[in-house]
């Protein structure tokens, strides 16, 4: 059995310029599927638009971060199987192992490391991992692959399990 390392905290701020899956309407009912592991969670239902706004908190055990997290987004439909508006993945290993470090004496907006778009990464733009008020955090912009369009705007943050090591 695997051990707990902490939470991750992942806010789907948005998704930008998405592929259009409703014809007659011009626009989406888009929905975010994020996977790590054998977890499963889901954000809402926002109808009727390409650019939605959820700015909603999923949170995931992370008990391996050598595990990616995938991601995929969907049109939600009624009568017929929920078309797929493209997917996404990115590394947390750089993340949790910032996050497991005794940061008590890191001063506020320190940028602990930056991961830099590669080729074959669906990372859009640089990301800064920082550390405020003792705690890590990370702004991802994802392109989505798979699809004609779109980009997901993700905010992650860790929390530590009182108990467990760092």
């Amino acid at each position: 059995m695997e051990c707990l390392l902490g939470l991750l905290k992942v806010r789907v701020v948005r998704g930008v310029h998405l592929a259009i899956c409703d014809p007659l309407t011009h626009s989406s009912d888009p929905y975010v599927v994020l996977r790590h592991g054998q977890q499963k969670v889901k954000s809402s239902i926002k109808y009727r638009t390409i650019n939605p706004e959820w700015n909603e908190e999923l949170t995931l055990s992370i008990t391996n971060m050598m595990n990616p997290v995938k991601i995929e987004l969907f049109d939600h439909d009624t009568f017929t199987k929920d078309d797929s508006m493209g997917n996404a993945e990115f590394s947390i290993l750089n993340f949790v192992e910032i996050a497991k470090q005794d940061l008590s004496d890191v001063p506020d907006g320190t940028v602990m490391k930056t991961i830099h778009t590669e080729k074959g990464s669906c990372l859009a733009t640089d990301s800064h991992i920082t550390c405020k008020d003792g705690k890590v955090s990370q702004d991802i912009l994802l392109r989505l692959r798979d699809t004609e369009t779109g980009d997901l705007v993700l905010r992650l943050t860790w929390v530590n399990i009182p108990g467990v090591a760092r």
